[in-house]
């Protein structure tokens, strides 16, 4: 069994979806942990009511550093012994004091089809681009923002007519599907990481395009 521990700042709809899954049997995964930068995050209420321990970690006060704001969240949920720590709407940067206690071990969703269109409002880059096709990209996290290997992209179009919410609104749908099917190849063992955070690039080369097409 897949044991995660969930980051989440907002209305945690990329968790719902996880919950989901895992509830209806097609992810064999357990969340051990939700944690949250911000108090008022609607998704802690999901995890709550799932049973799922929520945790809150503030990033105030100001004074505090941004190494010890990731210190202290990396010692957070290295108190769950998590297989994988999945970023889910975490709108926080982390650093090398978070990164360093999870080795290859962090994943993020990000709303583009990378490396296109990084950092914020990536559906508004997207629509003022002009590009034709968007979607959404999971990821290994590093340093660099929106910048670790890719793992798995699903594709959806631009519409004429799409606004920054109407095209965030078809990613979105994307990411309910993409993500826990990610996480369903770590816990079934077609993604695998080695002891020191390698990528098996053939075998996670072949998840990707699957869950390209069928995402």
């Amino acid at each position: 069994m897949l044991k995660i521990v969930v980051f989440i700042s907002g209305r945690g709809s990329n968790l719902k979806a996880i919950l989901s899954h895992i509830q209806d049997g097609s992810l064999k995964a357990e969340v051990c942990a939700v944690i949250s930068d911000k108090p008022e995050a609607a998704g802690l209420e999901l995890a709550k009511n799932a049973g799922v321990p929520a945790i809150v970690v503030p990033r105030l006060p100001k004074n505090r550093s941004l190494a010890e704001f990731n210190a202290e969240l990396a010692a957070t949920a290295l108190n769950y012994s998590p297989d994988l720590v999945v970023l889910a709407g975490f709108m926080r940067v982390v650093t090398t004091e978070f990164l360093s206690a999870f080795p290859g071990r962090v994943v993020n969703i990000h709303p583009s089809l990378l490396p296109s269109f990084k950092g914020l409002h990536a559906q508004k880059q997207a629509v003022e681009a002009g590009v034709k096709f968007a979607g959404c990209t999971v990821h290994y996290v590093n340093e660099e923002v929106d910048s670790g290997g890719i793992i798995a992209q699903a594709v959806v179009p631009v519409l004429p007519n799409d606004s920054e919410d109407s095209l965030s609104q078809r990613i979105l749908e994307k990411e309910h599907k993409l993500f826990p099917a990610v996480l369903q190849a770590f816990a079934s063992g077609q993604i695998t990481i080695g002891d020191t955070g390698d990528i098996q690039q053939e075998t996670n080369s072949l998840v990707s395009l699957n869950l390209l097409v069928t995402a």
